[in-house]
């Protein structure tokens, strides 16, 4: 195939067609991205009322794998790329047969995998969390005990702390793989963390990269719920956390956006997590602190345009808005059994915060719904007020 089917050579300009695959929130923000810099979104999304789909130009309403579907984005779309990692790999791979995709299903597959992706990150002489494959109860059963207290991680198909439960002992890993359906799994050791952090990168088809700054990220039951940036690290834990997230890049001959979070240990040295081939949840701060966002620059590369600075110009504090507010505690701890809308104008009250909600109709505990940028001269300052702000919605 010629290189001009796979390379937007020249860029595309302006008015041209972008595809897009999954209709969630990342998706949503790299519509509103793209349509600024004067491009049309197509979204082919199984939902009927998804937030991507509901703001982009067109909506292909059909399953990730249908292949009329697809030949269809396809004959609109010069480019196509995709807004969560578990988009089946084969939907890019036909997508690639007709125009650019990025990023490629190769790369995508691999995140898909934890076993592949553990995998391959040790080939790049990166450290993990010690690890051991799991295809059986048997497997569970003979761990290494050094592997415990772990956490037993189904391989495909988790996020948000789904598909994951943490076991002290070779019978809770061997009862928990029973429990996850026998699926394929990765056992890994618990370490004592100092913090977590992550990387964004955006990375062009003629291998240009450029890195946002470290975040520094807090979860709450396996969702993240906090990103302060920069992270709160030295000089040298940041460069070293760019630097291999650059390495995972270029190893892959990555195009698009990427995330690689890490764990931090007491003594400095640094442990991948996991890789998200997409923007991720600890960039959206990008969009109000930055000079370029995550989401812009996801479609700078799909149309071959140059790639914007991620330069900071404030110091930022994101905070994760989910269905949780809807149903504010009370004094005994029950939860309401009908949402009530949170006080925006409460929030908004604090000039520096930028709020950003999803236009998802259905409020759940849990659920992703928005989230809040906090802007500040000082990182003290941006910490201060997004926990009021969290204080304020019942948050925490």
């Amino acid at each position: 195939m010629s290189n001009a089917l796979h390379r937007p050579t020249p860029p595309l300009p302006p008015g041209s067609w972008l595809g897009l695959l999954g209709g969630g929130q990342l998706g949503r923000m790299f519509c509103m991205a793209a349509q600024s810099l004067g491009y049309r979104v197509c979204v082919l999304d199984p939902g009927a009322d998804s937030p991507a789909g509901s703001v982009a130009d067109r909506h292909l309403r059909a399953d990730y794998l249908d292949e009329q579907a697809l030949r269809e984005l396809a004959a609109s779309c010069r480019a196509s790329t995709t807004e969560f990692e578990n988009v089946p790999a084969k939907a890019l791979d036909l997508l690639a047969q007709y125009g650019i995709v990025s990023p490629a299903a190769a790369c995508v597959a691999i995140a898909q995998d934890r076993i592949a992706e553990k995998d391959f990150i040790r080939r790049q002489q990166l450290d993990t969390a010690p690890y051991a494959v799991v295809h059986s109860r048997e497997d569970a059963e003979r761990a290494g005990a050094e592997l415990f207290p772990g956490i037993l991680k189904a391989a495909r198909l988790g996020y948000d702390g789904k598909g994951q439960a943490r076991v002290a002992s070779r019978a809770e890993a061997a009862a928990a793989f029973e429990q996850m359906g026998g699926v394929p799994c990765v056992l890994e050791k618990r370490l004592q963390l100092e913090m977590e952090i992550s990387v964004v990168v955006a990375r062009g088809f003629d291998g240009r990269c450029m890195a946002y700054p470290v975040a520094e990220n807090v979860h709450r039951n396996g969702i993240l719920a906090v990103s302060t940036v920069p992270a709160r690290v030295s000089q040298d834990v940041a460069a070293r956390a760019v630097d291999a997230t650059m390495r995972i890049a270029e190893a892959m001959d990555y195009v698009g956006v990427l995330c690689v979070e890490f764990f931090v240990l007491a003594d400095g040295s640094l442990a991948v997590n996991e890789m998200a081939p997409r923007p991720h949840n600890s960039g959206h701060y990008t969009i109000d602190a930055c000079v370029t966002s995550q989401f812009e620059q996801q479609v700078r590369v799909l149309a071959g345009l140059p790639l914007g600075s991620p330069r900071q110009h404030e110091f930022a504090v994101m905070l994760n808005v989910l269905g949780d507010v809807w149903f504010p505690a009370g004094p005994d701890g029950q939860r309401p059994t009908v949402p009530s809308e949170p006080d925006w104008a409460q929030v908004l009250r604090h000039p520096q915060a930028k709020l950003h909600l999803y236009g998802k109709r259905e409020a759940r505990i849990g659920r992703k719904m928005g989230h809040i940028t906090v802007l500040a001269e000082s990182a003290a300052e941006a910490s201060l007020v997004a926990a009021q702000i969290e204080r304020e919605l019942g948050s925490v």
